[in-house]
């Protein structure tokens, strides 16, 4: 099904503007083109297909879903729940408040808050696109496992004084789907809807994505990378999750990249700790979080998620040579 896209890249690079295909022009503009179309097509058509869902699932029931259960149960709940309900980042904080408000515990509100942005659903599709199913599910499982882990260790080292204190005074604002049955209409135009507002919000972003990852495709010599990011270099995957973290992207976005940068040599979980640090502990994410989030318990969190992003992209770069 896919092929489509690098026929039509074919179509676009080698016919109608009549490029040499040994260029490095050539090779950046057809990355560029096939990626531009099939990241596009496949996001507005996972983010249609989950809107639909949310109108069966928002945010109050996810609340109902999750608290009142215990441990061994909430958490997992809270994961598979952050990994397929498409929440953005502009609407963690009231989620955040309206989680705690209604009881649920802390360390299970940010396992909700890891695996939200890390394990997209749209961005899991382009992975498995570009990379197979097989390393995408891993990735997905190592995100569940991170979100599990996180969302512990935060709640073993009682963490709650380090929320600012309105949060658990206030609660959560409107929802972001209104109360009441759907009908087959509405729920198609508040899905199409999001297509709209979610791409209109990311696809800056995307794009710039593409173009670097076409710029290293075609013009980087593959040497580089070998020489600085490939297996032989121990601080390879550390220097990985650092760059991600001054980023500003979502995962979708930095998949082109990745894409890129695996085809120069880097080894997939090098390069899959960079995606998961640009997508949980970016600079702006950490930005929105203290709004309701003190210094020191952000800090806690970036540093857990740190050395467990070091600790991924050291077991892929193990597991996958």
């Amino acid at each position: 099904m896919l092929s489509i896209f690098t026929k039509l890249a074919d179509l676009i690079t080698y016919v109608w503007l009549g490029l040499d295909p040994t260029t490095s022009l050539a090779k950046s503009t057809h990355f560029f083109v096939e990626d531009v179309t099939k990241i596009f097509f496949l996001t507005s058509l996972i983010i249609f297909l989950v809107g639909l869902f949310r109108t069966m699932l928002t945010p109050e029931r996810v609340k109902e879903f999750i608290g009142g259960r215990p441990r061994y149960v909430s958490y997992p709940l809270a994961v598979g729940l952050g990994s397929v309900t498409p929440f953005c980042s502009c609407s963690s904080v009231p989620l955040f408040i309206g989680f705690l408000e209604s009881g649920i515990p802390l360390g299970v509100t940010m396992a909700f808050l890891i695996a939200s942005p890390m394990i997209n659903e749209v961005a899991v599709v382009i992975l498995a696109a570009a990379v197979g199913w097989k390393v995408a599910l891993l990735y997905v499982l190592a995100g569940l496992t991170v979100g599990i882990i996180g969302g512990v260790l935060i709640e073993r080292l009682k963490l709650e004084k380090w929320v600012e204190e309105y949060v658990w005074q206030i609660r959560m604002g409107k929802s972001a789907l209104p109360a009441g049955r759907f009908s087959w209409k509405k729920r198609m135009r508040f899905a199409w809807g999001q297509v709209k507002e979610i791409v209109g919000r990311i696809w800056i972003y995307v794009l710039i994505g593409i173009g670097l990852g076409a710029i290293l495709h075609g013009f980087v010599p593959q040497d580089f990378f070998v020489s600085y990011a490939s297996s032989s270099n121990p601080f390879a995957v550390p220097i990985a999750v650092l760059a991600g973290i001054p980023l500003y992207s979502n995962a979708t976005g930095v998949i082109p990249v990745i894409e890129a940068l695996m085809a120069k040599g880097v080894p997939l979980g090098t390069l899959l700790a960079l995606m998961m640090s640009v997508a949980a502990i970016s600079l702006p994410e950490m930005i929105i979080l203290r709004k309701v989030l003190k210094p020191k318990l952000i800090a806690t969190f970036v540093s857990i998620l740190f050395v467990a992003f070091i600790l991924v992209g050291y077991g892929f770069n193990f597991l996958l040579t």
